[in-house]
């Protein structure tokens, strides 16, 4: 009987191993466990996304929740001391260093849409906004129509500059587009003159003109051109890590922190100037909070949110 337990014992432990190594890391995964240090991709200026602070240090809604991913990380890899390391992208870098594997999580406000998705894979959607133009109100640009023969101004690699350059082009409107580096040098075109508008997402076009020397001097048009959802991006092909990044974010959602972690970044004042953006959350947002989705079908989000469209969220 004893050498029957013994088999017994001895199976069981075989079938144990062979779980384990089952479920053995593979790919992000395998690659943070043996390094020992997950890097983040992180922006300079997409405020309250994702951007550095008056002391250096990158924070915003965003990387915090990304943050939450990493804990769920931390306690399935079994890794209390998990490095994160901080690698600035751009609009234009974030696809190719997430590819190359330079960056394991884009923590920013990156589009998840349709055509990326051949390139990345995206977490559930965290954010939902429009793209509109802002200018000075002095301009009296009501609608991208008004744009005819006029400079404007969106991010390189963005969705946004696409989009207007298509329409540019389909309206007939004479527009000369150019590319700025990040979201702040296209603001700064628009309040510097060298351009009348700037296309982008509108709770970022809010979030530059509340942080800028004269935010009443700014309005956002109510004309949405698109639906934008935003997603933290990761690799394509990569299941086991998708699993986990998904589980973290949908827990965040279950648990209502969500709701917290929302309020600190748009309804409340936050730094390097303390400025609230008064942003409430939109229908879209709180439909994908309650039935959570990775989808970049526009269609996916039942219309465009209708927030605040008034620089500054006023």
């Amino acid at each position: 009987m004893t050498l029957i337990k013994l088999l017994a014992v001895l199976s069981g432990l075989g079938i144990a191993v062979s779980g384990a190594h089952a479920q053995e890391p593979t790919g992000t995964l395998k690659k943070i466990r043996d390094t020992g240090t997950i890097t983040l991709g992180v922006r300079d200026s997409s405020i309250p996304f994702s951007y550095l602070d008056d002391k250096q240090s990158y924070q915003g809604y965003s990387i915090d929740l990304c943050m939450r991913v990493v804990e769920a990380l931390r306690k399935d890899l079994g890794l209390k001391n998990l490095n994160v390391k901080m690698n600035p992208v751009t609009s234009a870098t974030r696809i190719p260093l997430m590819a190359n594997g330079t960056v394991d999580l884009e923590c920013g406000s990156t589009t998840n849409n349709l055509e990326r998705q051949k390139q990345v894979a995206f977490a559930p959607t965290t954010f939902v906004t429009a793209n509109r133009l802002l200018a000075k109100k002095s301009s009296s640009i009501q609608s991208l129509n008004d744009m005819k023969g006029k400079a404007l101004v969106s991010t390189s690699g963005t969705s946004n500059l696409k989009q207007v350059t298509a329409l540019n082009a389909q309206r007939q409107l004479g527009m000369r587009i150019m590319a700025a580096k990040d979201h702040a040098e296209g603001f700064l075109m628009v309040e510097t003159g060298r351009a009348v508008a700037f296309a982008m997402d509108d709770i970022l076009l809010a979030s530059l003109a509340a942080s800028s020397k004269a935010p009443q001097d700014y309005t956002i048009t109510k004309e949405a051109l698109s639906v934008e959802p935003y997603g933290i991006m990761l690799r394509r092909d990569d299941p086991q890590f998708k699993k986990l990044v998904d589980t973290a974010i949908i827990n965040v959602f279950k648990s209502g922190d969500i709701n917290r972690i929302y309020n600190k970044w748009f309804m409340s004042p936050i730094p390097p100037k303390n400025v609230n953006l008064n942003w409430p959350m939109s229908e879209q947002l709180k439909a994908v909070i309650a039935k959570p989705t990775d989808s970049g079908d526009p269609a996916a989000y039942a219309g465009v949110p209708e927030t605040k469209t008034k620089a500054g969220g006023k």
